[in-house]
């Protein structure tokens, strides 16, 4: 279903994946949109419960071809360090394939909180508070997780 990596010496196991999944902030949110070109769109997210989650309008491009076509990949780079005099790059990085779908209910409550205690662990009072009056408006989108590699050049 998904091809083996080529460079299989750069690899990288679960347990680093998740770091990586854990630690970063940003990652890519690609799709395929309405006109079939691909589209890929940076955003925050969380990692919980072995799926990934980010946070969006009810509305726009992103939710209207991932309602269309739910399958989609979601690519993290982790640190990167040029080595200018052996020409190449130290990096790691994951990718994650799967389907995209919106959640609610207890579970966006539970991911919304995650949020809060990743981007605004000082200022938990304050975004319980933020959930309360914002939950609703807010879209989750959860991308359940078929397959996930990662590679590094360490």
């Amino acid at each position: 279903m998904f091809r083996e990596m080529r460079k299989k010496e750069r690899e990288i196991l679960k347990d680093d994946i998740v770091k990586i999944l854990d630690h970063e902030n940003y990652g890519i949110f690609s799709v395929t949109g309405e006109n079939g070109y691909a589209y890929g769109v940076p955003v925050n997210y969380v990692y919980l419960n072995e799926a990934i989650y980010f946070h969006c309008a009810n509305v726009g491009f992103k939710i209207d071809s991932l309602r269309k076509n739910p399958k989609t990949s979601f690519t993290v780079v982790g640190s990167v360090q040029a080595v200018p005099e052996k020409f190449t790059t130290k990096y790691e990085s994951v990718i994650a394939f799967g389907e995209a779908k919106e959640i609610s209910g207890t579970e966006k409550i539970e991911v919304l909180k995650e949020f809060i205690n990743k981007y605004s662990s000082d200022f938990n009072e304050e975004g319980m508070k933020y959930i309360e009056r914002a939950h609703e408006v807010t879209n989750i989108v959860k991308i359940e997780i078929h397959y996930i590699t990662g590679k590094a050049r360490r």
